[in-house]
């Protein structure tokens, strides 16, 4: 474009006014008045005018070039003849003017700069102009660099807005000249700065040592804490004595503490601090603080199924079991009386200090009701109670709100042989109960429902005793004989053996309930509450007529007895073999025992049943002590709900079932 201006201005000389020789003389003088320049290149150029929104400036060119005043950041500082560096970006514009940038020649600059300190390593200062999303953006001599947050300091930086309009110095961390992208960082330079106090900190470091720091950032599970340079974590459990759910309830962000160093791992380089060291323990004459017997309020920290952990103060925690909570209540949950973060008065019932446990109570704020159960309920006074509860072996019975007792199976009735108090009783139903006994260390109460009445076994002492005939009607039949009601309804046992000199195989085939039997009482024991009788020592010495009616009976199911167990059925009986037997029988009522000497299997048979004349039948159980019987009125096991199993009920109820078993075993 020069060259073309320069030939263009020849051309307008007349080649006739001058020689061949002028001519290139004037065209070697017209060359040295013009600069050789290209487009986008820096150049020095001269102020001649300085207008009101531009600057013109002689490059050397033919003409001057016009730059916006604008484009010049130190326009005050500037006047005619100064000398600026600008960038020629057009040659000619439409009007025929150069076209000069200040700005870019800045930038070119600019860039120069940056390229240079980046590979030197050197510092530069820029100004920190707006916030972007995740750091600042600074203005490095025109170019716009990016600061992370994460690189403005050591510690983190929650107020981004603080350093807009700050000059400060910069390191270049990453320079990328064609996508034209600079990162700078202000973090490295402040790390060069702590490294000497860091390597010291570091090499006097020692356990037990305070230190000073501030809290850098708080965690779920803990607090970093700076300690100029370097940092030292204090977990959760040891920012305080007592229980917290998050760090920020003991320290905020930025807040300056004193730590104790705890431990320290040389080649991680990791320290762990605490916080709660440096305060007394809470444990300290704690036995002076809170003497047994003590009256304290806490809240309810933590529920388990045993009990409630209740803080009664920072560091310091106590446990209300659950059969601390009430004196009466059988309690399943602590969540039944108490909440979490209620706060609640409890006594102190013992303080371990070396365990560092403290056992507390509620029911202690109350006087025990039991102290006046004697009173209400004396021995031998009648009652009204609701049955709450049947087991196997009882009848649990509410007489009052927390207050309840146990009928044991053999104290509901004084003539039946009760198999389960479901017979009797059913949940709900209101019962006649005589106080038997109360045992008030064991918190348990024994009660009777058969006492209510005047106990019937000193008149039947009399109506059945040794060797009276009577009649029985089968109620019940069992594996050892039969259980039938006498005319008085009392029940008493009939044993196999008492039955037929010949074994019976099958007692359900043979007798059904509800017929009635002739008997007589071989044994009546009144202590043992008792009465046994046989068919066979009534038949002893009766009429021929009775003997053979019986006789017939059994000899019709012994047919049905040999089916239904299935054996080769007995032959058809003739006239002449019932005839024989009626005649032996007639003759000596012994003679079926003569036969069964010749048959070992119905010897063996027999003497197992013979045995069972003097032994109770397998329900007939004997009545146990009134303290082994009693139950835990607090904890009458499955007093809530019938349909509960067995190894849900409490010990008390656990320890009734074993009594039973006991008594069964010595009965037999």
């Amino acid at each position: 474009m020069v060259e073309d201006s320069k030939t263009n201005s020849l051309n307008n000389v007349n080649d006739s006014d001058y020689t061949a020789e002028e001519f290139k003389q004037l065209e070697e003088m017209y060359d040295s008045t013009l600069n050789r320049i290209t487009e986008g290149e820096i150049i020095r150029g001269k102020i001649v005018t300085i207008r009101d929104d531009s600057i013109a400036i002689d490059i050397g060119f033919k003409s001057e070039g016009i730059v916006p005043k604008s484009e010049f950041s130190n326009i005050d500082e500037l006047g005619i003849g100064d000398e600026v560096e600008v960038v020629l970006e057009n040659v000619e514009d439409p009007d025929g003017q150069l076209v000069l940038s200040r700005k870019r020649a800045d930038y070119i600059r600019a860039w120069e700069r940056v390229l240079q300190a980046y590979d030197k390593g050197e510092v530069l200062q820029g100004k920190c102009v707006r916030r972007i999303k995740g750091g600042i953006v600074v203005d490095l001599y025109g170019i716009d660099a990016f600061l992370p947050g994460s690189q403005i300091d050591i510690r983190p930086v929650r107020d981004f807005d603080v350093y807009i309009g700050k000059s400060m110095d910069f390191k270049l961390v990453k320079v990328n000249h064609p996508f034209e992208n600079v990162v700078v960082s202000h973090k490295v330079l402040i790390e060069e700065e702590v490294a000497d106090q860091r390597k010291a900190i570091l090499e006097g470091l020692e356990k037990g040592q305070i230190l000073e720091g501030h809290v850098k950032a708080v965690t779920d599970f803990g607090v970093f804490v700076d300690l100029g340079g370097v940092d030292g974590l204090i977990h959760i459990t040891d920012l305080s004595w007592g229980r917290i759910n998050h760090p920020s309830e003991v320290v905020k962000l930025d807040e300056t503490i004193n730590v104790v160093v705890l431990d320290f791992d040389e080649e991680k380089k990791r320290i762990s601090l605490g916080y709660k060291q440096l305060q007394s323990h809470p444990w300290e004459k704690i036995d002076e603080r809170y003497p047994i017997g003590t009256k304290v309020t806490g809240k309810v920290v933590s529920l388990t199924d045993y009990g409630a952990f209740i803080e009664i103060e920072k560091g310091i925690e106590g446990l209300i079991h659950i059969s601390e909570m009430s004196w009466t209540q059988h309690i399943k949950h602590p969540s039944q009386v108490v909440s979490m973060g209620q706060m609640i008065e409890a006594v102190i019932l013992n303080l371990d200090v070396n365990e560092k446990k403290i056992s507390l109570g509620i029911k202690q704020l109350e006087p025990d009701p039991w102290h006046d159960l004697l009173q209400k309920y004396p021995v031998g006074s009648k009652h009204t109670g609701t049955v709450r509860n049947l087991t196997n072996f009882g009848v649990f019975v509410e007489l009052e709100e927390g207050v309840d007792g146990l009928i044991h199976i053999s104290d509901l009735s004084w003539t039946k042989k009760i198999r389960h108090p479901g017979e009797v009783v059913k949940k709900g139903d209101q019962i006649d109960v005589v106080i038997l006994n109360i045992d008030v260390q064991q918190r348990r109460i024994s009660l009777g429902h058969k006492q209510i009445e005047d106990n019937p076994w000193d008149h039947f002492e009399d109506a059945y005793k040794h060797g009276i005939e009577t009649e029985g009607v089968v109620v019940r039949i069992i594996e050892k004989g039969l259980i039938v009601e006498l005319p008085l309804g009392v029940d008493a046992f009939v044993p196999g053996s008492q039955l037929s000199h010949e074994p019976i195989k099958n007692l359900q085939a043979t007798f059904e309930p509800g017929i009635k039997i002739p008997l007589k009482v071989i044994e009546f024991d009144k202590e043992s509450k008792k009465i046994v009788l046989s068919l066979l020592e009534y038949l002893k010495g009766k009429e021929k007529e009775e003997v053979d009616k019986y006789t017939k009976d059994l000899a019709s199911k012994a047919i049905t007895v040999g089916e239904l167990s299935k054996e080769q059925p007995p032959a058809e009986e003739t006239d002449d073999t019932k005839a024989e037997l009626e005649a032996r029988l007639a003759e000596d009522p012994d003679e079926g025992k003569k036969q069964d000497t010749v048959q070992p299997e119905a010897e063996e048979s027999k003497k197992e049943e013979t045995q069972d004349q003097t032994d109770t039948p397998e329900t007939d159980e004997e009545k146990p002590k009134d303290e082994e019987k009693a139950v835990e009125a607090e904890d009458p096991g499955p007093v809530v709900d019938d349909e509960k199993t067995e190894s849900e009920t409490d010990e008390q109820t656990k320890s009734e079932e074993t009594d039973s078993e006991e008594k069964k075993q010595s009965d037999q």
